[in-house]
């Protein structure tokens, strides 16, 4: 794997928002390429928002073409129904780069924020002053486009692992 770049696409799924980041992996260098999020109208009805999520999915794919992904697992909250709905997400998030024949890592938000900030319970506003520090160039607008990042990063440090991981099952 030394000495071939490696795109990730990172996903931080979400009903509302899924953010998504693409980053390049040269060696130990991480290269910024893009990063944003798909928005829903949070009016229509739960189908069409995750006709929006895979659509815009897509349109990420097709246009930066990663060769890896990476999606954050899903936490169990309080509210089943939120937490359903954030599965269904997240379902979406994990079919999109399967169908594009690209490999999907998973990531649990403790050992991306670890990863990122070296403490398994960092804020947001932690992990994004680690990502202007680990990617000089990115600018995400919102949060879910700062953790699609942090998890592409985290799959970036781990991925050896993972593949070691694939090959032995």
């Amino acid at each position: 794997m030394a000495g071939r770049t490696i795109r990730i696409l990172g996903i931080d799924p979400g009903l509302r928002r899924t953010g998504w980041g693409v980053i390049d992996v040269d060696g130990n260098r991480l290269i910024y390429v893009a990063c944003g999020s798909v928005a829903t109208h949070d009016k229509a009805e739960l189908a069409a928002r995750l006709v929006q999520i895979h659509d815009g999915l897509v349109r990420v794919i097709d246009e930066f073409q990663p060769g890896e992904a990476a999606v954050e697992a899903t936490f169990v909250n309080k509210d089943a129904g939120a937490t359903l709905k954030l599965g269904q997400a997240r379902g979406v998030a994990l079919l999109i780069p399967a169908r594009a024949g690209i490999s999907v890592a998973e990531y649990a938000p403790n050992l991306v924020k670890k990863t990122i900030v070296g403490a398994g319970h960092a804020e947001k506003e932690q992990i994004r002053v680690m990502l202007r520090v680990l990617l000089p160039k990115a600018d995400p607008q919102s949060h879910d486009a700062a953790d699609a990042l942090a998890i592409a990063v985290c799959h970036a440090h781990h991925r050896q692992s993972v593949v070691l991981r694939v090959a032995a099952q």
